[in-house]
């Protein structure tokens, strides 16, 4: 699957390893986030998805362990009809100030293959084990 691109091209997103579900996505300025605080980063990139597929948008777990550092919205969702500029909402969920670079891998994009549904109006659901149950209602494990 080709996808378009444009942008810088050292800000292009990459695999770092040849079995990464995540390319990573980079900041195309630098800035610094605020204990508590939120930011929509730039990439600088556009992207040209095909048809039956999406870019999700992850957050990095290296950012998340040492920094407490997040995607918002994660996964972050750009539509194959999208063509503006990538940009992340990041959090900083640590009581420190998070400072980043120009080309600091921020983010991982996932391009995964969807199947649309068709929503059917019912007066009924089929009944099922768990029924209604939901958060915690199958266990704790």
């Amino acid at each position: 699957m080709q996808v378009l691109i444009v942008g810088d091209s050292e800000l292009i997103p990459n695999y770092a390893e040849a079995g990464d579900a995540g390319a990573d996505l980079r900041a195309s300025e630098s800035g610094e986030i605020g204990p508590g605080e939120r930011q929509l980063v730039p990439t600088g990139i556009s992207i040209a998805l095909p048809d039956g597929f999406v870019g999700l948008v992850h957050p990095r777990s290296g950012l998340a362990v040492k920094h407490g550092i997040t995607v918002l919205n994660t996964p972050g969702t750009i539509d194959s009809g999208y063509r503006g500029e990538i940009k992340v909402v990041l959090l900083n969920t640590s009581d420190v100030e998070f400072v980043f670079e120009r080309g600091e891998r921020i983010a991982q994009l996932v391009i995964q293959k969807y199947e649309k549904a068709e929503f059917v109006q019912v007066s009924e659901l089929p009944q099922t084990e768990r029924g209604e149950g939901g958060f915690g209602s199958s266990g704790r494990n």
